[in-house]
């Protein structure tokens, strides 16, 4: 009898955006400059406590997210990065293997893991023919065994944004008893008044699940600080199957000095807003194939040229992230980083 579970052979590994030396790291949405000076100082200062636990609940920087949108500190649950929040919710909706996970697809590639780790099914509905999600078409396929959907807006990796209408109508559809997950790790680079603001309707829907993230905007991706806002509920069931002091003492004091300059952050994320508009145009005016983005990265439908064009990045000393066999996605960096990027795609013949 074996001692492991036989289904973790199939199980799809999470493939993290290559790193090389010398080359430009493109791959992985990352933010080019490092935490402000005041969020290193608060890292280095909880650095120095490191012989002792964390604070298992997060407290301070849950009452300081409270704080910040105004809700009951009952309502908010802290990660170890969003992408735990996922698995957590998993967890708590999830009983066997006949519960269903719903997603699109193409859409972030933690699902399926997240989903399999908790021993559920994944169920997934194709994007638009214009790479955004096709809600009416996830409504439809909720059955009895739909325990959770993630829905991810702005989407990864293909940058397209659910407008609010849509999600509301979606929320009305499938109605209060599935737990709808509502992936905003990019709302900060959001800049189209009609895009969905879940914070905006989770006082509404006791079903709905608001998950953000410190790893881009906020320039804490090495830190893993994710959290989700939800019903008092929700936010409990989730704190009790988060593994204990999965958030650091290091972590938790470079979120909250992040927020202290969340100003300073923004402004940042404004730059990238422009730069993505100017790296977009430029692409199509090659003759690429890039939807609007509301994130801080392109994506490039290559189709089966994914591979090739990859390659060819790389020979230029740029590492893009490939999705065989439908794509390229490419993180919007600085305007140097971003001319190199440029130039590598016009000399691209496939």
């Amino acid at each position: 009898m074996s001692l492991i579970r036989a289904d973790l052979d199939s199980l799809p590994a999470y493939v993290p955006g290559r790193a090389i030396p010398g080359a430009i790291k493109l791959s992985s949405n990352e933010v080019p400059l490092p935490p402000p000076p005041s969020v290193l100082a608060a890292v280095a200062e909880a650095a120095a406590t490191g012989n002792r636990y964390p604070d298992l609940v997060v407290g301070a920087l849950t009452a300081r997210l409270a704080s910040e949108f105004g809700v009951d500190p009952g309502r908010i649950a802290v990660g170890c990065g969003s992408v735990s929040l996922c698995q957590q919710l998993v967890q708590i909706t999830c009983r066997e293997s006949s519960d269903e996970v719903l997603f699109a697809w193409r859409s972030f590639e933690a699902y399926p893991i997240v989903t399999r780790i908790g021993a559920a099914t994944a169920r997934t509905v194709p994007l638009t023919e214009d790479f955004r999600h096709d809600l009416d078409a996830m409504a439809a396929a909720v059955t009895s065994n739909t325990r959770l959907i993630m829905v991810c807006s702005p989407n990864n990796p293909t940058g397209t944004a659910v407008s609010r209408t849509e999600f509301e109508r979606f929320l009305a559809t499938v109605g209060p008893d599935v737990l709808v997950a509502l992936d905003e790790a990019y709302h900060e680079y959001v800049t189209d008044p009609d895009a969905v603001d879940g914070l905006a309707l989770v006082d509404a829907h006791p079903n709905l699940v608001v998950l953000r993230t410190f790893s881009k905007a906020y320039r804490l991706a090495g830190l893993r600080v994710g959290y989700a806002v939800a019903s008092a509920d929700v936010a409990q069931a989730l704190r009790k199957v988060c593994s204990p002091f999965s958030v650091s003492s290091v972590a938790q004091a470079g979120a909250i000095a992040a927020l202290e300059v969340k100003d300073e952050l923004l402004a940042a994320c404004a730059e990238v807003v422009d730069e993505r508009v100017r790296v977009r145009e430029t692409l199509l005016g090659a003759g690429y194939t890039v939807p609007p983005t509301q994130a801080n990265f392109v994506w490039v439908a290559l189709g089966e040229q994914t591979a090739a064009f990859a390659a060819h990045c790389l020979e230029q000393k740029l590492i893009v992230r490939p999705f065989a066999p439908d794509g390229v996605r490419v993180t919007v960096s600085t305007p140097e980083e971003n001319d190199l990027l440029l130039a590598a795609a016009t000399t691209f013949t496939g």
